[in-house]
């Protein structure tokens, strides 16, 4: 099997790393239980463009264990766990990815996934079905996709408004278990935990400025007050920033934030929300991470233009130094921070065991009802959503309660409110 990885004699310790993510993963593994007997992906090509890390090796090898033959790269540079890549390709999967791919290489690895000429594609932040669209053969045999961040889902639903999207997609972010859970919590633990990691940093009394208050940016500023940060929100929606603001964050904008804060977190999906006028307000010592999908919401092109030294202090932490002798220290590059750093770990494994197990569905559900969808944007189907959320449930040992006949009936009925 044809493989590009950068070492593969790390394969013994990614499969320790998948087995550890494995045990943690109940939903899946119910799902990859009866993948194995009803073969359901059988003779179908899957093409994955995702962070390839432990759990998501878990997602692939489900995807296997139900018949399909799998191709798979990393959907960031910098997100590619190297021993998993190469435990991967040992099981017989099509890897393409290695920390440290240059943008050449990481688009070259798309094509080698595309190449393949996959049937149904798994994406994060759309970047492999926009390749897709771009070689007419493939984008006339894919018979859909699944999409697994808000990104992501935002570049489909433009092209699918310019009538540019050419097969079903299925918005596996947009479904209540996966956003209420992965986008809030999930983030908001990993990222806060890739932020102490790679700088050993205090979070309790520093100015934590929160850009952004999507699923994303409220659980990140939920956890930092949580860890006695004073957090502060920077939203350009007025409802987003009245929420905040009820929700006992300050708001403020970031001209202002950027004079007083400590850390600064971006999580808007948006280009450039931190910029030269407001990096020239920060303090001495001011750290800068992202947390959104692309690495353009902090201007790191002008950081290091008006800055007269660039040097790495610390493994994935670099100091840029300004003309008045201020250090600012971006992490990761200005990349998603809970998965570019190198000891980064990404979301915690309960977490997407909900995430990956809608995917797998999703993929599913692609295979036996995709050549008759339309090409649009399409919600997750409710009974998936559902099923994945008692299957956790029932892992984690809660119970839930049964209505009534008479509360049915009565939840039927309109004539009288007594």
């Amino acid at each position: 099997m044809e493989y590009r990885v950068k070492d593969i004699r790390l394969a013994p310790k990614g499969r320790m790393m998948i087995e550890w993510a494995k045990r943690h993963m109940p939903v899946l593994e119910e799902i990859r239980k009866e993948f194995s007997r009803s073969k359901p992906l059988k003779g179908l090509r899957i093409g994955a463009a995702l962070h390839t890390e432990a759990k998501t090796a878990v997602l692939i090898l489900t995807l296997k264990m139900g018949g399909a033959e799998v191709a798979v790269t990393s959907c960031n540079p910098l997100s590619t766990r190297d021993e998993v890549a190469a435990a991967l390709a040992k099981e017989g999967v099509r890897v393409y990815a290695w920390r440290g791919e240059s943008e050449r290489d990481y688009y070259t690895n798309l094509r080698r996934v595309l190449n393949m000429e996959p049937d149904i594609l798994i994406d994060d932040g759309a970047d492999l079905v926009s390749e897709a669209h771009h070689i007419p053969r493939i984008v006339e045999r894919v018979i859909g996709a699944c999409e697994e961040t808000t990104t992501g889902v935002n570049r489909l639903r433009i092209m699918e408004s310019r009538g540019e999207l050419k097969f079903p997609v299925i918005a596996v972010n947009d479904s209540p278990a996966k956003r209420f859970f992965d986008n809030r919590f999930g983030t908001a633990e990993s990222t806060l935990q890739a932020l102490m990691g790679l700088t050993n940093t205090l979070i309790a009394g520093k100015n934590v400025v929160v850009v952004g208050y999507g699923f994303v940016g409220r659980g990140i500023a939920s956890r930092a007050k949580g860890m006695g940060a004073i957090v502060t929100v920077v939203e350009t929606d007025p409802i987003k920033a009245l929420e905040a603001s009820m929700e006992g964050f300050k708001v403020t904008t970031m001209t202002e934030a950027a004079k007083y804060g400590d850390i600064f977190i971006t999580a808007t999906g948006s280009f450039h929300v931190i910029r030269e006028e407001h990096m020239k307000l920060m303090h001495d010592g001011a750290i800068l991470c992202n947390s959104g999908h692309f690495d353009v919401e902090i201007d790191v092109e002008t950081l290091s233009r008006i800055s007269t030294r660039r040097k790495r202090v610390l493994e994935d932490v670099e100091e840029f130094e300004l003309k008045d002798g201020k250090r600012l220290y971006l992490l990761t590059e200005g990349r998603l921070v809970n998965l570019a750093g190198k000891r980064s770990l990404g979301h915690p494994m309960e977490i997407m065991d909900m995430s990956f197990s809608l995917q797998a569905l999703g993929v599913e559900y692609l295979a036996k009802h995709g050549r008759r969808m339309e090409a649009k944007v399409h919600e997750v189907p409710d009974t998936i959503d559902r099923r994945v959320a008692e299957l956790k449930l029932r892992a984690l040992g809660i119970k839930l309660e049964r209505q009534t006949a008479e509360q049915r009936e009565y939840l039927k009925s309109w004539e009288r409110g007594t």
